[in-house]
């Protein structure tokens, strides 16, 4: 079973004092009216990390220079505070390809929901899942209770329409009032990024998802150094928007020296099924992968401007995030889309 203590204390640690938010009754307007948003202010959700990998959460707004289309911009509000309000979008992969480890994902897409819905009406989520099609499994909700006990009756079957589901998650649930700017935006897919099943595309989506200030991280359910077709998709989302992609399953055998050369009747494997190595192996991935995903979540710096007016006609501005510190590595959305009627 995957701790909860670690996962506990994140949940429990100091919030930014803002006012509470709660789920309003009005869904998104039409998709036409959600692609007419007026940027007057930009928000930048940006995470740090060293050379370690480890959150650097001690930087000061003097510390970062925001460039649009390369030019300087003032920054007009900067927050370092954990525990930041947040709409969490779930958007769980029911394709035939999750069943090996269909209960082990189920268990992290439960830890998921438990760490970032703490009970705190600051904090809303959704369920999406997705095969053949894309549903609205819960709507948005600060009801940790009820994305779990949803979660907990799924099976996996059939096809794989993400891109579906991403479309669906920006267009098709219940609005919390004051997003994106407080709460913001972010959806947590829990898939192997394949798709072979959706009506939208990639480029759509991605698109739909700049303009909405989403932010996407991944939890990658490719598994023991097999490649996925849809890694690319998952990276390519994650790092468009700012986000991250995890993958517990395929650092499994890191530390094993040479399994491959291991012979036994069911194949070549250091860690045998139904043994406790196992068992403890994969239950540390996905631990590893929910406390990375909570952390990049809630350990960010969150950095707003208005972009200084230009004559530039370009509909989509390209974000540069510098950091006057050596050796961190920064991740923050590439940019995002004005409206020009």
């Amino acid at each position: 079973m995957i701790r909860r203590s670690f996962l506990a204390s994140l949940a429990a640690s100091s919030a930014a004092p803002v006012l509470a938010q709660r789920p309003q009754a009005a869904k998104i307007p039409a998709i036409v009216d959600a692609l007419k948003v007026s940027v007057s202010e930009v928000i930048v959700p940006v995470t740090v990390t060293d050379d370690k990998g480890r959150f650097v959460s001690d930087l000061d707004k003097s510390d970062f220079t925001i460039l649009d289309e390369g030019r300087p911009q003032t920054i007009t509000y900067f927050n370092r505070e954990r525990q930041q309000p947040v709409v969490a979008g779930f958007l769980l992969d029911m394709s035939n390809a999750q069943r090996l480890h269909w209960s082990k994902f189920l268990d992290a897409a439960q830890e998921l929901v438990l760490s970032l819905l703490p009970g705190d009406p600051r904090f809303a989520g959704y369920l999406i899942t997705y095969s053949n099609e894309a549903e609205l499994a819960v709507n948005t909700t600060t009801d940790s209770d009820k994305l779990l006990e949803r979660i907990r009756k799924l099976k996996p079957g059939g096809g794989a329409a993400m891109y579906d589901a991403i479309y669906m998650a920006c267009t098709s649930r219940n609005l919390v009032k004051g997003e994106p700017i407080e709460p913001r935006r972010v959806i947590i897919i829990i898939g192997d990024g394949h798709d072979n099943a959706s009506k939208k595309g990639l480029e759509e989506v991605l698109e739909l998802a700049q303009r909405n200030l989403v932010t996407v991280y991944c939890v990658s359910t490719a598994a023991f150094g097999f490649a996925s077709d849809g890694e690319k998709n998952l990276n390519r989302l994650a790092e468009e928007t700012g986000g991250r992609v995890v993958s517990p399953l395929q650092g499994v055998y890191k530390d094993v020296s040479g399994y491959l050369s291991t012979p036994s009747d069911e194949g070549n494997y250091a860690l045998k099924v139904g043994t406790g190595g196992y068992a403890s192996a994969i239950a540390q991935g996905l631990f590893r992968a929910v406390a990375d995903t909570v952390g990049e979540v809630v350990t960010q710096y969150i950095i707003r401007y208005a972009p200084e007016s230009t004559d530039d006609k370009k509909a989509f501005h390209r974000i540069e995030v510098k950091l006057n510190q050596p050796g961190v590595t920064i991740r923050a959305r590439k940019g995002y889309y004005r409206f020009l009627p």
